[in-house]
């Protein structure tokens, strides 16, 4: 007779998002970081996308109603504890994310407000950011903007640690969600340095920079790992913590694939 076998519950996390035919951002990213903090990926894809670490060649839109009966057939089995946005591309996709949530009791929503691709391609329209800004902050729990993404966000440059926390203070007031602004691409040191203000205190967050390395996906995998460990049952504090360190080794794991560097998204042993 076989003998019976205690099996392991893994809480579900959702992105919502692109998928990278690359396989270092989007989808791809985002389902890599949720096995390797032991959660269930599920997604809702919002996009195809051609591309590689070095271009975006081509962008299809998923219909925003496929984007809806992805969801809703996750939710109806599958129950996400914690959901991250990514690439939304359109006004339409935001909108239906958006009226998914309004009005429901769900789970914490990470938005990362995926704008512009590192190789400059636009990730999502113009005309759909004021929808973003006006349906769908509002309903989030976290928003991620790098520091391209802030600069759009609260219309100035951003420049130095002080005008982080500035965007960061501003970002939470008008939305009403806690804000880590990701200050990697700022020059400020040794250190890639957040900051976050969650409506009640500032949190300065320091990883030493991984010299050498350009790695694509960084923000894809740290608003995935932030999630994964809101579905896991962390605050947002301590899940916004572990997420800096791990995607710092994820950076520092980084192996080659072809000419490139990819994040190597591991947890365990201690990275030097």
């Amino acid at each position: 007779m076989p003998t019976s076998m205690k099996r392991q519950i893994l809480p579900v996390a959702l992105t919502i998002a692109g998928s990278d035919s690359g396989g270092g951002a989007g989808i791809q990213a985002d389902l890599k970081t949720f096995t390797a903090l032991d959660c269930h990926g599920t997604t809702a894809i919002t996009c195809i996308t051609a591309q590689n670490p070095r271009a975006v060649i081509g962008i299809q839109p998923i219909r925003a109603d496929m984007v809806r009966k992805q969801i809703e057939a996750v939710f109806a089995e599958l129950p996400p504890r914690a959901i991250k946005t990514g690439m939304l591309f359109s006004t339409d996709i935001i909108k239906v994310v958006a009226d998914f949530w309004t009005g429901e009791k769900r789970p914490p929503l990470v938005v990362d407000p995926v704008m512009v691709a590192t190789s400059g391609a636009v990730l999502l329209k113009p005309s759909a950011i004021r929808a973003l800004k006006e349906r769908l902050l509002p309903l989030a729990t976290l928003v991620t903007p790098n520091l391209d993404e802030a600069q759009l966000l609260v219309g100035r440059k951003l420049r130095t640690l002080e005008d982080l926390m500035d965007a960061a203070e501003e970002l939470q007031a008008t939305f009403g969600c806690a804000a880590l602004i990701k200050g990697g691409h700022l020059k400020l040191g040794p250190e890639a340095i957040d900051v976050l203000f969650d409506g009640r205190r500032f949190t300065v967050l320091k990883a030493r920079r991984v010299p050498g390395v350009s790695t694509h996906g960084t923000g894809c995998t740290y608003s995935a790992a932030i999630a994964a460990h809101l579905a896991r049952g962390e605050k947002l504090p301590q899940a916004i913590a572990l997420a800096k360190e791990f995607i710092t080794r994820a950076i520092t794991r980084s192996y080659r694939a072809g000419r490139h560097f990819v994040l190597q998204p591991a947890v365990g042993a201690e990275f030097v």
